[in-house]
């Protein structure tokens, strides 16, 4: 078997990787990203016209985007919006609602505890473990700086 230099394999890999298009894939993921932050300002303002205070419109427009991509996911549509627009499907809530999502709906055949409960969170796992561990940390350090009058 020949060994190949550096050079070899980079030119090679550079032959076998297809180009990316750079600035159609941001263009792309900041149209989309921005829409789904529209219908969040959207359904806000919706929300606050049938009455509902600031602080509630914001927590149902929460509920709301991860419904919708949860919804969306189960149907099979998140995947194909995320191919056109990459990125910017991440937008935290709905990224994270697919994320949550994805496992348990490629799973669902192996049943409910065992697919659907097993693989909720193999992805979204870590997130929360770590997020809920920082926010512990952070929460610690503000209180001990509160007691020292800082």
């Amino acid at each position: 078997m020949k060994s190949i230099s550096e050079k070899e394999y980079a030119k090679l890999t550079q032959k076998a990787s297809p180009s990316s298009p750079t600035g159609k894939n941001c263009t792309f993921a900041f149209v989309v990203g921005g829409g789904i932050c529209m219908l969040g300002q959207f359904l806000c303002n919706l929300y606050q016209q049938w009455g509902l205070s600031l602080p509630m419109a914001r927590g149902a427009v929460s509920i709301s985007l991860i419904f919708l991509s949860a919804f969306f996911t189960a149907l099979g549509w998140f995947d194909t919006i995320a191919r056109f627009a990459g990125a910017g499907t991440l937008v935290p809530i709905t990224g994270f609602a697919n994320a949550v999502v994805s496992p348990a709906m490629e799973f669902k055949s192996e049943g409910i505890i065992t697919g659907l409960g097993v693989k909720t969170f193999t992805i979204a796992g870590p997130v929360l473990v770590f997020g809920i561990s920082a926010s512990v940390v952070y929460g610690l350090i503000l209180w001990v700086a509160r007691l020292m009058g800082m």
